[in-house]
């Protein structure tokens, strides 16, 4: 008789491969743990039997799979998260960037748009913002929904000022917004340099002529295979000699397209392509 486990690990891929035949997302490369814990928590949430039925319903309800889709997808994320990067940011790569008269930056993974928030704000502070445009793509629309209004919890602003001020900021986080109805919203002139649209890396291909790749704490959920994808893509999608961010908690030591990148600061994990491609 099958094994339990051997079951569940069955009913699983029955279920990756269901979801990339009816709606072309492909999470077959994802790191297995997390995956599994998701999908679970999903099946319990949803008040169904097992994996199987959670097939059979995500094949015919989109709300179902519209749902799964927020459970896979990365969320967690705040302004000027790690302000130490973002010093170094401006510190290091900024002033490389100074020498381009247009930039291009794509932030992968958005979620609900602070930190390409915070970028903007930095960018603006080097007078470099006004011949930058941000891509901010993340494949879950509600995120995206949230992201283009730029509408924060006030509640979470003194946090995010305090980290603005240990990011370098200049002047006072208060600059940029205003208070209305317990919310934060974000300057307009901010917006207009930041495109927010839905990109699979999954499926999707590179954006062409990249400056900056801010990927962070995303290729965590991927497999060896997909990270190796992924970085791939974004060897192609950058400029000679752009630059690569990636999170605290990841590293390219391992990735098929190591030699493609050479390190530029280890502790913020941030890379750069080599002048040899």
């Amino acid at each position: 008789m099958i094994k339990d486990v051997d079951l569940q690990h069955f009913e699983i891929k029955q279920l990756l491969e269901a979801i990339y035949f009816r709606y072309g997302y492909d999470f077959r490369d994802y790191a297995r743990a997390s995956l599994e814990r998701k999908i679970i928590n999903r099946v319990t949430q949803s008040k169904l039997h097992s994996i199987s039925q959670m097939t059979s319903e995500l094949l015919h309800d989109s709300r179902l799979f519209n749902q799964f889709l927020k459970d896979m997808s990365v969320t967690v994320t705040e302004m000027f998260r790690d302000p130490y990067v973002f010093k170094k940011l401006s510190n290091t790569v900024f002033e490389q960037l100074k020498t381009y008269s247009r930039i291009n930056i794509w932030h992968v993974g958005c979620a609900t748009g602070e930190e390409a928030y915070s970028m903007a704000i930095l960018l603006h502070e080097n007078d470099l913002l006004k011949r930058t445009r941000i891509y901010a793509t993340d494949y879950n629309n509600h995120s995206l929904d949230i992201a283009k209004k730029g509408l924060y919890d006030a509640a979470k602003i003194n946090q995010y000022a305090q980290s603005y001020r240990h990011a370098g900021g200049k002047y006072e986080l208060s600059d940029y917004y205003q208070c209305k109805h317990g919310s934060a919203i974000f300057n307009h002139f901010l917006k207009e340099h930041i495109t927010f649209a839905n990109h699979n890396l999954m499926k999707d291909q590179a954006f062409a002529q990249m400056h900056l790749i801010s990927c962070r704490n995303v290729m965590i959920y991927f497999n060896a295979n997909l990270q190796n994808r992924v970085v791939k893509l974004f060897a192609e999608s950058l400029v000679h000699r752009g630059f690569l961010l990636i999170g605290d908690k990841e590293s390219l030591e391992f990735n098929e397209q190591k030699e493609s990148f050479e390190q530029v600061a280890q502790k913020e994990r941030i890379y750069r392509k080599t002048s040899k491609l």
